[in-house]
């Protein structure tokens, strides 16, 4: 049965970009709200007005204690499970939705279809990819959810769309119990925000959501089993196909690539034996094994909404990253000097310095709890020098130290913005012609910046402090 949200009292837990308009959202409806919010600062306060103004009740400095007469929460997705609040619902048989499941039950019953995408690293650059395929193919379409357009708006807007191309973090996905997409794609799994699930066992069964109910496809990665047993765990609508994507020959009922082009032997005829050439390698912006490995798994989501292989071409090629993903700044003294900032952890980090031969690579921010002696291992062979920043380091340096003791190693005492233009001038003296200067930081950038765009910002002016 749909949810009557008419005089019905909702408590919308946390204010901020998903708060906000879902409390509007939910008073448009009729429903009697409060929102509850941990923080009373300046923005807190502004925002409170703006709701209040409305007629909406509003508790700051309270996201603990359940409203009386609570029928449903409905939290920001950031919100731990073990938060008091949470318990105190469970107790009392109050169901608790996100954003993600709000925008779900509010579907009109002609709403367009979701093509979802998670995984630990990729996820942004995916749905762009596929928002820019499906445009290819005259589709109406946005990219949603964690990024761009708001689930809310699209589906409680006046836009019309033909099929929607959705982000969904695993704490979106943890709160969206009754999501059933069109078809899915879990990207990769690497440990990840643990401190808020509880063990990679939950993070992985909260990504493994996004495959509950998917009605054509679940792609999975083939390089990553993880992805594939969460495939063969998930119950699927009858008719629903596994489809692997893989950076080797693809077999039957996967997307690979052979002789530098991307081919699809899923959604072809005779699949046993034939095979459907989508795109060149050299279509793909940036062409690093992982980004191709992301253009891939787009690729599959839109064959499976039917999207011709011409579309998936055009719209690869049509397709700009986000700025700091492996973004090249400049050449210097025949040095490239790539931003990738937004390699945060190590995960996406391994995948970055695979991408380039001989690297001078800058490391270091805050380490939320990772290790680096299986990225430095495996990444020895290509460093030709490595300058550290930031508060953990000292981290980074003892697993240089353990595993390519032979790789020079400046250690920059600093945490200071400015750190950013000597650890430029630092790896430019390491590096040789034909090197690559790679800012792939494995940690989070809250020590020395707001966030990793600054970190690239500062990285990309002292590049060009270069060769002025």
């Amino acid at each position: 049965m749909p949810f009557e949200f008419q005089g019905k009292h909702v408590t919308v837990a946390g204010l901020g970009v998903s708060g906000v308009p879902a409390a509007k959202v939910l008073h448009g409806l009729g429903a009697r709200v409060t929102v509850v919010n941990d923080g009373a600062d300046e923005r807190a306060r502004a925002q409170a007005a703006e709701l209040e103004a409305l007629g909406i009740t509003v508790r700051l400095g309270d996201g603990d204690t359940l409203p009386e007469g609570t029928e449903l929460i409905v939290t920001a997705p950031g919100w731990k499970p073990t938060k008091p609040l949470f318990t105190a619902a469970g107790q009392a048989g109050v169901p608790v939705w996100g954003d993600v499941e709000l925008a779900w039950r509010l579907r009109r019953p002609d709403s367009a279809p979701w093509l979802a995408v998670t995984g630990t690293n990729g996820k942004t650059t995916t749905v762009q990819m596929l928002a820019s395929i499906l445009k290819a193919a005259d589709l109406r379409t946005a990219a949603v959810g964690n990024i761009g357009v708001s689930l809310l708006d699209a589906v409680t807007g006046d836009e019309e769309y033909d099929v929607l191309a959705v982000e969904l973090s695993s704490y979106q996905l943890h709160w969206a119990p009754s999501l059933r997409a069109h078809s899915a794609a879990v990207l990769n799994l690497a440990p990840d925000h643990l401190d808020w699930h509880g063990s990679m066992e939950a993070y992985a069964a909260d990504k493994g959501r996004i495959y509950e109910g998917n009605h054509v496809a679940c792609v999975y990665n083939v390089a990553d089993k993880a992805t594939e047993d969460l495939v063969r765990e998930a119950d699927v609508e009858e008719g629903c196909r596994a489809i692997g994507f893989t950076l080797g020959s693809p077999a039957p009922s996967q997307l690979g690539v052979v002789d530098g082009i991307l081919v699809d032997r899923a959604f072809v005829e005779n699949r046993h034996k034939n095979a459907q050439e989508l795109a060149e390698v050299s279509d793909v912006n940036p062409p690093a094994p992982h980004n191709i490995a992301n253009a891939l798994a787009a690729a599959a989501l839109a064959r499976a909404f039917g999207v011709p292989a011409a579309a998936v071409r055009d719209g690869l090629r049509a397709f700009t990253p986000d700025a700091h993903r492996i973004a090249h700044v400049a050449d210097v003294d025949g040095v490239a000097y790539v931003d990738d900032s937004k390699a945060t952890n190590t995960h996406a980090t391994e995948a970055s310095l695979a991408a380039y031969e001989s690297i001078v690579w800058i490391a270091g921010g805050l380490a939320k709890g990772a290790t680096f002696d299986e990225l430095v291992a495996g990444a020895a062979k290509r460093l030709r020098g490595a300058v550290l920043i930031g508060a953990d380091r000292a981290l980074i340096r003892e697993a240089l130290a353990r595993h390519a003791p032979e790789v020079p190693v400046v250690d920059l005492d600093r945490t200071d913005t400015g750190a950013m233009l000597q650890a430029v001038q630092e790896a430019r003296r390491l590096a040789r012609p034909g090197d690559t200067v790679l800012l792939a930081p494995a940690c989070a950038s809250m020590d020395m910046f707001t966030n990793y765009n600054q970190r690239g910002d500062a990285f990309a002016r002292a590049v060009r402090e270069l060769g002025a």
